[in-house]
C-alpha cells in the first residue's frame, strides 16, 4: 500500500500540472522587386499587410495551437504545428508566399475552415506594391497599399483601409455577407438579399481593387491623409 501510495504521489503533480498553448513565431526579411507583386496562396487565419518606406518585405508569422497540452505532450504539439508550412519563392516580378496545411477530422466539413491550429500573418510591403490574395477562412486586412490589390476569400472578412484623397477603381462582391464603403459607388442587393456588390468608378483612377468574398463581410473604409507640417522657427 505505501508503495502505491508513493506511485501516485509521484503521478499527482503531472495530473495537476496547468495544461498551455504552444505557438511558433518566425519573421523574415524578403527581398521584393520595384513595383513588383505580393502573391498569397492558400492563406488561412488573420492576414494583415501594411504598407510601408523600406524596399523589402517583412514576414512574421504566429502559428498556434487551438488545443492546450500539458509538457508530455508538448512534442505532439510541436508536430502539429510543423505541419503548417509557409513558403516564399520568388518568381519574375513576384513574391509567392504559399501556405500548406491539413485540415482537422477525417470528413470534409460542410463549411470550410476545421483546422486544428490558428495562424496569424503580419506583412509589411512597399507601399507602391501589388497585392494578391487568395485566402480560405479567417479575417483579411490591408492598410496604407498604394498599388492594385485583388482579394478572393471562400470563407472571411476582408477590410480595406484608403487614403481619402486617392483615386480609386473599386469593385467589391460577397454571395453571402454584406459590402460597406465610405467612398460613394453604386451598390446592389443580390438575388434573395443573400449578398451585396458595390462598384466605384473613376476613369482616373490610379489604384484598380477587386475584392471578392464567398462568405463574409466587406469594409471599405478612409484613412485620414498625414499631412506635413512645417518646422517651428527656434
Amino acid at each position: 500500500m505505501a508503495l502505491i501510495g508513493l506511485g501516485m504521489s509521484c503521478l499527482a503533480p503531472a495530473a495537476d500540472e496547468p495544461q498551455q498553448f504552444f505557438q511558433v513565431t518566425k519573421t523574415e526579411r524578403l527581398d521584393f522587386p520595384p513595383g513588383g507583386l505580393l502573391r498569397l496562396k492558400n492563406s488561412i487565419g488573420q492576414v494583415m499587410v501594411e504598407g510601408w518606406d523600406r524596399p523589402d518585405v517583412e514576414l512574421n508569422t504566429t502559428k498556434s495551437t487551438k488545443d492546450a497540452y500539458n509538457s508530455q505532450d508538448r512534442e505532439k504539439a510541436v508536430r502539429e504545428l510543423d505541419q503548417v508550412r509557409i513558403a516564399a519563392e520568388r518568381h519574375g516580378d513576384e513574391l509567392v508566399i504559399t501556405t500548406a496545411f491539413q485540415r482537422y477530422g477525417t470528413f470534409k466539413p460542410l463549411l470550410r475552415g476545421g483546422t486544428r491550429f490558428d495562424l496569424e500573418y503580419r506583412i509589411s510591403v512597399p507601399r507602391n506594391a501589388r497585392v494578391t490574395i487568395e485566402h480560405d477562412t479567417g479575417y483579411v486586412s490591408l492598410d496604407n497599399v498604394a498599388g492594385d490589390i485583388h482579394v478572393t476569400a471562400s470563407q472571411a472578412e476582408i477590410a480595406l483601409h484608403l487614403p481619402e484623397d486617392g483615386q480609386y477603381a473599386i469593385e467589391a462582391r460577397s454571395k453571402l455577407g454584406d459590402v460597406t464603403s465610405d467612398f460613394p459607388g453604386h451598390m446592389q442587393r443580390k438575388l434573395w438579399f443573400l449578398g451585396k456588390q458595390y462598384a466605384h468608378e473613376n476613369a482616373a483612377a490610379s489604384q484598380k481593387i477587386d475584392l471578392r468574398a464567398g462568405y463574409g463581410d466587406i469594409i471599405i473604409l478612409k484613412s485620414p491623409t498625414l499631412k506635413k507640417t512645417a518646422a517651428l522657427p527656434q
